[in-house]
């Protein structure tokens, strides 16, 4: 069986009551997660919790509001308490700091017992949630994945109690990293009473309930597992696993005569109604460790399925020039218009009214009654009415649609939305698309499949006869699967190997022995071995596979199978082809050891039974009827034929041309011109193309960008079309990168630009360096002007004279020119955040530094590639990381990089970044002509131009401000220095100017912020006062925007050697405030980053940035706990923090109360709790110490943050917002990160 009820569950939270039982301090882990927002532009941040409200010992839970497919519902959090429970545990992987009584772990990491666990507390508090009728439990406590007595502990104490669902994180999911386990944990507990009930359900309506019938359920892994191994957090996936496997299992081409069958590689298309599963099958099944549902991270093996927001309900809107599709739906109530509830334009619709969908072929089961059929006519009016506003905005001179165009450009941007994904699973991978396979299931997916073959360059198709129930199918023929992981913290090498092999063959017994203890034959099971291995170094750990057992065979026979398999070597090549590189010299980590025992189906050929029906048969089937169907090409109505499957099986072999409409029990077939179907013996459809350009070059007409008409169904197309190249650029840096910076923390962003440099698209990185990159590219261009040649690739970082944002923010930038007039005709460019770029401080963030050449290497403009000799000049750059023969401004050596092998492989990856985003811009040239996509890069802005035009003029009227209005705002620095901006708003032209009039002297100190910071600032505010708009951020947002700065000398545009590295990360964030405050979109957020630096010469450096509250708006509490505004970097797990610095975190929760009171209430700041246990050197470099973050509109401000330092002996001291101090081994650092402003008085 497949279910989706864990699925559902988890997207409506309705599953069972729990209580969560962690470790104290850390009651509010999993609600900051990793601390990062899922939409960069909303002001109003929506994230699904996991957690409830604190209180005093125990939480009882809150309802919380977000964004559920397009409306507001509320949805119940994960876990209605929290109970903190007294014990802690120390890693201790440092032999000389080990005592007699500290315990090995399972995965062989030594653990010390701090405090033992406080049994009569823990009883006490758990007999509260027990009284309050909570069943669940979650235990989650730190390190629990290697030693797992204390949560053994708490499991006896809540099975005495009563409760009846008990989840251990250590048995649930036994691997590091707290945050997603206990994600799982939580999920787990939550899901699996539903599962239960349903299971209870199901067989009570069965004679004996079914006791002595095996019943197996699909798991997110593909896998099936008999009733009683089924828990919650394995099932989220049920259904769409089911298709994987059913297409994996049954997708073959036609046989040649002669020839080897072969596995061919395959994309899985399954397109529902609220969204489209994509995933990959080239002979094994590809499994993910880490996932996200709901806003839910699940730890656990699950197949890799991408899911896009886009499928047959997904809503159509026309908004400031751009067609729209997704990602609200109109769900199954009230639905598309036609289905007669009053409901919305959506993909439905446009398939219905272009001819896709045949109203005759599917039951009158519509309207209030359920008993009309589809409404053809209704859609066509809400149609007629979307066209008519279509046309009226394009103008006189603009183009005129019809009903019919509108529809089916609709329905070409959806396909596009939906081909992201697949690019990003195979391109993205080094697969070439054009070579697989597209099997499209699911009920719409047969509908898409010629128009998303066409648009991947895909030319053959493969469709299930069962199309629109393969998930179901896919159950019968899938394997019963037992998947066993236990950690290890073992290095791989000649002398642990005998051990790894011992871990294995013993939890292989374990998993052959649960499937005989389940009914299956010990000859009938085989075994997949594991190894999860990682450079030391980095935290990108590679599943990498070993020898797959015979069925049957011996731990004995395996063991000398994985004596002999050469899993270093294995590892290194999926290493290479995943991030495009090896580590040289650097030790190999496991990080777990895993097996999957299955056992597989006896499946029989599906041809063999009634292939006879109908063989040898050459005559075509008649069509059963004719229809009419819509030509986007011709716009024109023709007849095609309609064909009805079952009638198309009894002559299998035969092939019929597109365009034609088959109609299945399960699903509608759409053939297109220019394609051919096969029935095949199994009675599947086979589709090929027959266009003679499949996957040929097109040839283009000749004509230039500026005689490209605009057309806003393309401009759709070319706006997901940008933003998917900056994506892959991204997904390219952070696959290819070594840092945790820019690997882990994913403090970087990719973007394109347009000849003069203009950003035109971006993906959704960080925001303090997105409007910043563009005036890095256009000084380079206006650097180097006519002396730049093919191939070369280009490297800056200088604040004030290069574009850049402080110094570790290194950016790299790529010129593409066109072959036949040599002309520059767009840039690539990548800026990443390096772990060291040289100065005063380990890490380059130093709290104290006066002058720029304190805070490291600044790079004017250098070529880190000369195209004309095509080489990565090493020797060039590292003399400059390196600061060899520079002097300070007092005369002293410059200090240069202290990681300089990080710097080198970063800006490699940088390079592969930037060379992934020429090669995707060369081929969407190929694809529709390099002078039509320089139109739509130049469209795309003007798009961006226009909704910031509407916006001004719409907020003047709003205001109420005269035809040229003003509206002011000011803030101050914790230094007293002044920020100031009057916006002065024309509606005569529908601009804007920024002035900074009046804002304070450059400091001297390193708050001061280079002119692009401010300019990144502007451009985030104006993007996000247009909520909810699919539209690139790029230079189209500034057009309208003049952009005055005081003199040189204002902190806003300090001199040439000011230092700056704290104006990128605090002021920024200030600038942003005063902006968001003169538009009165929103209170004060923190006004910080928090930014924290720790380490030694032996230790190397550590560098995070701390999640404060955000500042609430018009008609929302603000977020606790979150990174706001200008960051979105994540934060580093708690047991990775333990297990690879000296440190102790001895609390990580909100900071209750910090958020301001208001109508509507701040977010809370957080609490962050570090006892040092060696002697190091610690940096603070924060703000909003001294002025609170204030509220808006008779809102109270948000609590200051503050920084103590607890001494040996007792002491404590307030460190200040900005300082570097040496610590003893024992110190206690405590930061207090200020909470958002509340907005509107309370009542």
């Amino acid at each position: 069986m497949g279910t989706t009820v864990a699925t559902n569950a988890l997207l409506e939270r309705n599953g069972g009551r729990t209580v969560l039982v962690t470790t104290q301090g850390f009651r509010d882990l999993l609600y900051i997660g990793n601390q990062s927002r899922p939409k960069i532009f909303d002001l109003e941040i929506h994230m699904p919790d996991v957690s409830g409200a604190d209180l005093e010992g125990v939480s009882y839970g809150v309802l919380t509001c977000i964004t559920f497919c397009g409306s507001f519902v509320v949805l119940q959090t994960l876990y209605d308490s929290v109970v903190e429970v007294d014990e802690r545990l120390q890693v201790v992987n440092n032999e000389k700091d080990r005592l007699p009584t500290d315990e090995m772990g399972i995965s062989g990491d030594y653990i010390r017992v701090i405090k033992e666990l406080d049994v009569e507390d823990l009883t006490k508090k758990l007999q509260v949630a027990r009284d309050d009728g909570v069943e669940s439990v979650a235990i989650v406590l730190l390190h629990s994945y290697t030693f797992p007595r204390h949560e053994q502990q708490v499991r006896d104490i809540a099975t005495k109690l009563g409760f009846t669902q008990v989840s251990l994180s250590s048995e649930v999911m036994p691997m590091v990293k707290a945050v997603p386990r206990g994600f799982t944990t939580c999920a787990d507990a939550y899901l699996t009473p539903v599962i239960k009930k349903y299971v209870a359900s199901f067989c009570a309506g069965f004679g004996e309930g079914l006791e002595q019938v095996n019943i197996s359920f699909m798991q997110s892994d593909g896998g099936l597992a008999r009733m009683k191994h089924f828990h919650g957090h394995r099932a989220i996936l049920s259904g769409p696993a089911g298709g994987v496997v059913g297409y994996a299992r049954t997708t073959r081409p036609p046989e040649t005569p002669g020839a080897v069958t072969v596995q061919p590689a395959v994309i899985g298309f399954d397109m529902g109604g609220t969204s489209t599963d994509v995933s990959r099958f080239d002979g094994k099944f590809e499994h993910v460790l880490e996932s996200v549902t709901a806003n839910v991270t699940v730890r656990a093996p699950q197949l890799d399925i991408q899911t896009v927001a886009a499928g047959g309900g997904s809503r159509l809107f026309y908004k400031n020039g751009l067609f729209l599709v997704g990602p609200e739906s109109v769900r199954a109530h009230p639905g598309p218009v036609c289905y007669r509830k009053n409901g919305y334009l959506s993909v439905t619709d446009a398939n219905l009214v272009t001819g896709r969908i045949l109203p005759d072929f599917f039951p009158k089961i519509f309207g209030p009654n359920e008993d009309e059929p589809l409404d053809v006519a209704g859609s066509q009016r809400a149609f007629e009415d979307l066209t008519k506003e279509i046309n009226a905005s394009a103008g006189a001179s603009g183009a005129k649609y019809t009903m019919e165009e509108v529809a089916s450009g609709f329905l070409r941007v959806a396909n596009e939305a939906m081909c992201r994904p697949i690019r990003n699973l195979t391109q993205n991978k080094g697969y070439d698309i054009s070579t697989h396979i597209l099997a499209c299931f699911g009920g719409a997916g047969p509908q898409h499949a010629c128009s998303i073959a066409k648009a991947l360059g895909m030319s053959k198709v493969y469709i299930h006869r069962y199309s629109g129930i393969l998930s179901a199918y896919g159950l019968s023929v899938a394997d019963s699967v037992v998947d066993k992981q236990l950690p290890s913290s073992a290095e791989y090498s000649p002398a642990t190997k005998p051990a790894l092999i011992g871990s294995l063959t013993k939890i292989a017994d374990e998993a052959v022995n649960e499937l005989v203890a389940d009914g299956f034959q010990h000859e009938d099971v085989q075994v997949q071995y594991f190894l999860n291995m990682r450079y030391e170094g980095t935290d990108n750990a590679v599943m990498t596979r070993g020898p797959v057992g015979a069925k049957g065979e011996s731990s004995a026979t395996s063991a000398d199978a994985l004596a002999a398999f050469d899993f270093e070597a294995t590892f290194a090549k999926k290493y290479q082809r995943e991030f495009g590189f090896v580590l040289q010299n650097r030790a190999i980590l496991i990080d777990d050891v895993r097996v999957r025992a299955t056992v597989s189906p006896d499946l029989k050929d599906p041809t063999s039974k009634d292939a006879a029906n109908g063989a040898g048969a050459v005559e075509p089937c008649p069509p059963h009827s004719m229809t009419r169907f819509y030509f986007e090409q011709e716009k024109a109505w023709k007849q095609i034929p309609v064909y009805l499957h079952e009638e198309l099986i009894e002559r299998r072999g035969t092939k019929y041309t597109g365009p034609a409409i088959i109609m299945q029990g399960t699903a509608t077939v759409v053939v297109e011109p220019e394609w051919e179907v096969q029935i095949m013996p199994s009675g599947d459809l086979f589709l090929v193309s027959t266009a003679e350009s499949a996957g040929q070059e097109k040839d283009h007409p000749a004509l230039r960008s500026e005689d490209v008409p605009l057309d806003p169904i393309q401009l759709s197309v070319f706006s997901h079309r940008f933003m998917g190249i900056a994506e892959q650029m991204g997904r390219t840096l952070a696959r290819t990168s070594v840092s945790v910076n820019i690997k882990e923390r994913l403090d970087f962003s990719c973007a394109l630009f347009g000849p003069d440099g203009g950003l035109v698209a971006n993906a959704p990185h960080l925001p303090v360096h997105l409007g910043a990159m563009q005036q890095a590219v256009r000084h380079q261009l206006k650097f180097w002007g006519d002396d730049l040649s093919d191939g070369d690739v280009l490297v800056s970082n200088h604040p004030q004279l290069a574009g850049g944002s402080h110094l570790p923010d290194i950016t790299v930038i790529t010129p593409v020119f066109d072959q036949t007039t040599g002309k520059i005709e767009f840039f690539v460019a990548s800026r990443g955040h390096h772990a060291d770029i040289g100065g005063i401080s380990p890490g380059s963030m130093p709290p104290l530094s006066k002058t720029l050449s304190e805070e490291g290497a600044a790079i004017v403009a250098f070529k880190l590639v000369d195209g004309k000799v095509g080489e990565f000049r090493e020797k060039e750059i590292t003399d400059i990381l390196l600061q060899k023969g520079r002097m300070d401004d007092q005369g002293r050596p410059c200090i240069g990089t202290r990681n300089l092998r990080d710097n080198l492989s970063d800006l490699r990856a940088q390079v592969a970044a930037n060379q992934r985003g020429v090669v995707l811009m060369h081929e969407l040239c190929a694809e529709y002509s390099l002078p039509v996509v320089t139109a739509y890069m130049n469209y795309i802005q003007q798009a961006a131009e226009i909704a910031v035009r509407n916006m001004l003029n719409e907020f003047s009227l709003q205001r109420k401000l005269p035809e040229v209005g003003v509206v002011k705002a000011e803030d101050f620095m914790d230094d007293g220095t002044r920020i100031a901006l009057q916006i002065t708003i024309d509606r005569r032209t529908n601009s804007a100017v920024f002035d900074f009039a009046g804002t304070g002297a450059e400091v001297f100190g390193n708050v001061n912020t280079p002119p692009a910071v401010t300019y990144s600032a502007i451009i985030y505010c104006l993007r996000c006062l247009l909520p909810g708009e699919d539209l690139p951020l790029n230079q189209g947002c500034l057009t309208p925007i003049e952009v005055r700065f005081p003199s040189e000398g204002s902190i806003l545009n300090p001199s040439e050697n000011a230092a700056v590295v704290g104006g990128n990360v605090l002021t920024s964030q200030r600038i942003t405030d005063v902006i968001l405050k003169a538009f009165g979109a929103c209170a004060a957020s923190q006004g910080c980053m928090n930014n924290l630096t720790f380490g030694s010469a032996t230790l190397g450096g550590y560098y995070e940035t701390i999640a404060g509250g955000a500042g609430a708006g018009p008609s929302w509490d603000g977020r606790s706990g979150i990174h706001t505004h200008m960051t979105n970097t994540r934060i580093t797990d708690p047991e990775i923090l333990e297990k690879r610095f000296p440190v102790l975190l001895r609390a990580f929760h909100l900071r209750e109360g910090s958020g301001g009171a208001g109508k509507f209430r701040g977010g809370d700041g957080v609490v962050r709790q570090l006892e040092f246990l060696e002697s190091m050197t610690v940096s603070i470099l924060s703000e909003r110490r001294a002025f609170q973050p204030y509220g808006l509109e008779g809102g109270e401000p948000g609590a200051r943050g503050i920084n103590l330092l607890q001494r040996k002996g007792g002491r404590t001291v307030n460190l200040g917002g900005k300082n570097t101090v040496d610590v003893l081994p024992g110190e206690v650092l405590t930061l207090y990160t200020p909470g958002g402003g509340g907005f509107g008085a309370t009542n």
